[in-house]
């Protein structure tokens, strides 16, 4: 058990960050760490004329927004279970994992709550509007009553003496995290305070940020990875973050960063791959460009603007973009360390909350994902890790406390000796750097026994200039890929289908000459429509195997 203390980080960074802005809903308001602290300070007051206890679980639905993080931080702080539900799941899993939690009590944007069923989820006395902390539902006329008044009590003078300091041990239990909303594929994850803890100390030691830096958060809060890096971190270290609260396109996002000019930031693969694909590549493929990059200190010169405008692209403030949640293109990031671009690829999942591993930019070594963080121990389950394939496994103080009642998937994820097995496929080389290859379960036998990953050859796949995404499949004939092709690039170039087939069928041989017999992919598929994704963005596989 760590030393440190969740509720302690963040008691501390409301007082030594008193009047400093920690929460802006981007174009609209903003909140200073006192006013946060006096909105924690009435609303734990309201948890317990409602009849809610510590250990309680209260669950939250809504976009990325200050509110939604004020709340979250009074649930963990008062020494409830807080059960964030991502807004774009259906009614029924939204039911389904309210129920399954055992949730009292519900905040809610307005739009998420009108689509449920009050009579479906009986366990739960109050929902509150996260839109303005008024009351959506109540099983008595007294808790009605007190969220009316809670609002009105914000305006009420307040003093760093009257803000709450109780600790939550770090054992108590700190979030249950779902998975997947379906009732058959639902897994609520238990983290404890001492798991985020270890995640905070270790973000605290190697992603230094300072009170005052900004950060713009687009991933999803109701996911570990956007929620501990983004929010939970940042606020404990005294930044100002900016929720952008839409549907975070390229566009908008480069607009946002303009704007923002974030010190840290975080991405998934597909968001830099676009960027990359548009802004970048275009230009490494001019005829003059791709002879200047053959003279020695030319090839230079053109890296560094390349570096200088992908840095002006992210806001030019940043020290350091992590990237997570998939591999990312093989042809991108040698080009972006070889212009020296300041990105670095981590590892991890919720059920770890999600930090495995990482390594700062400067020593991140090509198609790495880092070194096993801290606070936990790692290890490839191989005879030979550093040269062949084994599930990775891990251990420590961020590992979950299991998942909700389900002992059954709890055992089989970790085992007795403490070790939980991650599902994931990789590497380690001598110095302790992790290469992932796949995941187990989406691993491929080849015709003469080979391992095939799929993920190695989709990413040489996305490389080429026309692919949005692709999924490489096994079917009776062979290595077939699916593709979505980018829709804004054929539109844009006036393509016809024969035409798309035509250029696809260049693309499939170009890739059988790059890669083994055994990995020879037999065609490519073009299918109509994006696939669909898990909310980190990754394809949902099973849907198409």
């Amino acid at each position: 058990m760590l030393k440190e203390n969740y509720t302690r980080f963040v008691w501390n960074s409301i007082l030594e960050n008193w009047d400093r802005t920690v929460f802006t809903n981007y174009g609209s308001g903003s909140y200073t760490y006192s006013e946060v602290g006096r909105t924690i300070y009435y609303m734990q007051k309201l948890f317990g004329k409602c009849g809610l206890k510590k250990g309680d679980k209260i669950a939250l639905l809504g976009k990325n927004c200050a509110e939604w993080a004020i709340a979250y931080q009074a649930i963990v702080t008062y020494g409830a279970v807080v059960v964030p539900i991502l807004p774009n799941f259906t009614p029924n899993d939204v039911q389904h994992i309210i129920n399954h939690s055992e949730s009292v009590s519900l905040f809610a944007n307005k739009a998420n709550w009108d689509v449920l069923d009050e009579e479906n989820m009986p366990r739960l006395k109050s929902v509150v509007s996260l839109d303005d902390f008024a009351p959506l539902f109540t099983q008595n006329k007294q808790s009605a009553e007190h969220i009316n008044k809670f609002k009105s009590l914000l305006s009420k003078p307040f003093g760093k003496e009257k803000l709450p300091k109780q600790i939550i041990t770090n054992a108590e239990l700190f979030a249950i995290i779902y998975t997947s909303g379906t009732t058959g594929f639902s897994k609520g994850v238990m983290l404890t305070h001492n798991n985020i803890t270890g995640n905070m100390v270790y973000s605290r030691a190697n992603m230094p940020l300072v009170p005052g830096d900004h950060i713009l958060s687009f991933l999803p809060l109701a996911h570990a990875y956007g929620c501990t890096i983004e929010f939970l971190y940042p606020f404990t270290s005294g930044c100002h973050i900016t929720f952008l609260g839409k549907m975070p396109t390229p566009q908008l996002l480069l607009k946002a960063f303009a704007e923002i000019k974030p010190r840290l930031i975080l991405s998934v693969p597909l968001i830099i791959e676009k960027i990359f694909k548009k802004q970048i590549k275009p230009v490494l493929e001019q005829t003059k460009v791709k002879f200047l990059m053959k003279i020695p200190f030319m090839d230079s010169i053109i890296l560094g603007k390349i570096k200088t405008k992908l840095t002006e692209s992210f806001g030019g403030n940043f020290h350091e973009i992590v990237i997570g949640g998939a591999a990312l293109n093989e042809e991108v990031q040698e080009v972006l360390r070889k212009a020296g671009f300041a990105f670095t690829i981590g590892y991890g999942m919720t059920e770890c909350g999600p930090l495995i591993s990482y390594a700062g930019w400067r020593e991140a070594r090509f198609n790495s994902a880092g070194r096993c963080v801290d606070q936990l121990q790692m290890r490839i389950d191989s005879p030979d890790p550093e040269n062949i394939v084994g599930e990775i496994l891990v251990r420590g103080e961020n590992v979950m406390k299991g998942y909700y009642k389900n002992e059954k998937a709890t055992h089989e994820i970790i085992g007795r000796d403490g070790w939980m097995h991650t599902g994931d496929l990789g590497t380690m080389d001598s110095d302790g750097f992790l290469y992932i290859k796949g995941r187990s379960k989406s691993m491929i036998l080849g015709p003469s026994g080979q391992n095939i990953y799929p993920e190695e050859i989709e990413a040489r796949i996305n490389a080429f200039p026309l692919v949005q995404e692709s999924i490489v499949v096994d079917r009776k004939e062979g290595l077939v890929a699916l593709i979505y092709p980018d829709m804004e690039m054929v539109d844009a170039k006036k393509m016809k289908e024969h035409s798309l087939e035509s250029i696809f069928e260049v693309y499939r041989k170009h890739l059988n000459r790059e890669i083994p017999n055994y990995m020879q992919v037999v065609r490519f598929q073009v299918v109509s429509t994006e696939f669909e994704k898990t909310p980190k963005r990754s394809i949902k596989r099973f849907l198409y195997s």
